[in-house]
């Protein structure tokens, strides 16, 4: 059975071109969501279960600290692989997610292959 992979994304192109530098991970499948507030619904209507997120922060409604946050709050989600993917660019951002509990992240420009073996080793460890 394929693990599911949760893209948090409001841009269409980035997030399809997310969905495929991670479909190419064996056993992956992808559920995208176009917003903060998309994305805690199938976290807590649990339609589906979660291996890993990968997330924005720059997202409407909610940004991507409170959905990490959220998640991290959540029980059935607070050990859940985090990877951000953002344009952030504010110097303060990689300490603010380590303290959230992000395990990885990447600032646009991203390298794909870093992003696959990144979410790979994450999912492996599980």
């Amino acid at each position: 059975m394929a693990q599911t992979v949760l893209i948090v994304e409001d841009s269409e192109n980035v997030a399809e071109n997310l969905e495929v530098v991670l479909t190419t991970i064996d056993g992956i499948s992808v559920v995208i969501a176009a917003s903060g507030r998309e994305a805690l619904k199938m976290l807590v209507n649990g339609d589906c279960e979660i291996a890993a997120m990968v997330t924005d922060l720059n997202l409407p409604f909610v940004d991507g600290f409170e959905l990490i946050e959220a998640a991290r709050g959540n029980q059935r989600y607070s050990r859940l692989p985090i990877v951000v993917v953002s344009g952030d660019c504010h110097p303060d951002t990689p300490e603010r997610l380590r303290r959230l509990g992000a395990n990885a992240y990447f600032p646009k420009p991203y390298s794909p292959a870093e992003l696959k073996r990144t979410l790979e080793g994450l999912l492996n460890a599980r």
